[in-house]
């Protein structure tokens, strides 16, 4: 296991045919990885279900907050996994105006009745390290949050095919760190 299970928060076990959607920016679109070795698509594999895949690369989180309602009315799903916000950081955007993105997004996921598991990402400096941000969210929502494993992966240059982008084999540990994260959360709630 790569990441740091951070808080003790469930989601509903996942039936038989029950559907997951990884909903963000480049980190979910797969950039830099091989054909068919996003996280998404290795994920689906590893626990043999689909996982739709709505990754935008270069997005921010106020165009992800705008797209996420059309994707949510467009897909059936059970499970949303957020990673977004990797963009705004880089470009030095407002924290505060970050937190209130993805406060909104797993809101609106919740009104839809889905679970939602929050993926962390870096901070923007020199050392990777998860960006605060992520733990105050899923503090003051109580929603799962799969930390340290994308600053992790970064901070390992054979897990990277560029500065800010996992290779096949980082986009794989993210998707095996998720699984196990995913099996180790699910409660009878």
């Amino acid at each position: 296991m790569f990441g740091v299970f951070q808080n003790s928060y469930t989601i509903r076990p996942l039936q038989p045919g029950a559907k997951i959607l990884a909903f963000g920016d480049s980190l979910t679109y797969g950039k830099g990885a091989s054909q068919g070795k996003s996280y998404p698509q290795q994920l689906g594999a590893l626990l043999n279900r689909p996982v739709l895949s709505s990754g935008v690369s270069g997005e921010v989180s106020s165009k992800g907050l705008l797209r996420l309602e059309n994707v949510l009315n467009d897909n059936q799903i059970d499970l949303l996994l957020l990673c977004h916000g990797g963009n705004d950081i880089l470009q030095r955007r407002s924290e505060e105006q970050l937190k209130e993105n993805l406060i909104s997004m797993v809101e609106m996921a919740r009104e839809y009745d889905f679970d939602v598991i929050l993926i962390s990402v870096p901070r923007y400096g020199v050392v990777f390290s998860d960006h605060p941000v992520y733990s105050e969210v899923s503090e003051q929502l109580k929603v799962p949050l799969l930390s340290d494993t994308v600053s992790r992966i970064l901070r390992d240059n054979t897990l990277k095919s560029d500065k800010i982008h996992p290779n096949d084999e980082g986009y794989l540990c993210l998707a095996e760190d998720m699984a196990d994260f995913i099996e180790a959360r699910q409660s009878e709630q």
